[in-house]
């Protein structure tokens, strides 16, 4: 099998996974049902993946690693370090105001991935890569004076938790006026951080 084939029937496997678990409502995922939806075999699904368990991590890997790209492209366009930190903020509380983005979070949010061996992993993984991109972000204003008060490895895990704990609270409401409470969210948190950091206003 040409590795072009193999990457095609291992993204299959994957996205059959997602509208399995779309299906149940985050219920439960079973790989007889990935696999007849996705038209392979069970020797297809065991050339990929060694378990269930490692199909579901694959699957959360791949939306963290998407969404890290995203906001590190839009972080990475800014002119300014505040304007990335922006871009990095509102970018990240976007994703709950998008109604195909937010039921894929809700979906890799079940209680079957969050059982998962080697979840706590791999959601840490996520973190630090958050933490670290915040963090370089932080340290380029320090350099250049934007951010003048900016503790770089402090302030970026202040500012990841806080990104955190709005997004958890934007996902347990329900999203009536989508992209507008995004956008309040997101300067809320903006807000707070460019004080803490000294910087003028964006």
């Amino acid at each position: 099998m040409s590795v072009t084939a193999d990457t095609g029937e291992r993204s299959r496997i994957i996205e059959a996974a997602y509208r399995c678990l779309v299906d149940t409502n985050g219920g439960g995922l079973s790989v007889t049902g990935v696999l007849n939806a996705a038209g392979l075999s069970t020797r297809a699904f065991y050339r990929h993946f060694d378990s269930k368990d490692a199909l579901l991590l694959a699957m959360f890997r791949r939306d963290s690693d998407r969404v890290h790209a995203e906001l590190t492209a839009a972080a990475d366009a800014a002119p300014t370090p505040p304007e990335a930190l922006r871009a990095w903020i509102f970018g990240f509380l976007s994703l709950t105001a998008d109604n195909h983005r937010r039921r894929r979070v809700l979906v890799m949010s079940c209680g079957e991935l969050m059982s998962t061996a080697g979840y706590a992993m791999e959601r840490a993984r996520m973190t630090a890569a958050h933490h670290a991109a915040i963090a370089a972000i932080l340290e380029r204003g320090r350099a250049d004076g934007t951010l003048p008060w900016a503790d770089p490895d402090a302030d970026a895990r202040t500012i990841t938790a806080a990104l955190s704990a709005a997004f958890q609270e934007r996902m347990a409401q329900r999203p009536a006026d989508g992209a507008d409470s995004a956008v309040r969210a997101a300067e809320q948190v903006a807000d707070f951080a460019f004080r803490a950091l000294g910087a003028a206003t964006v």
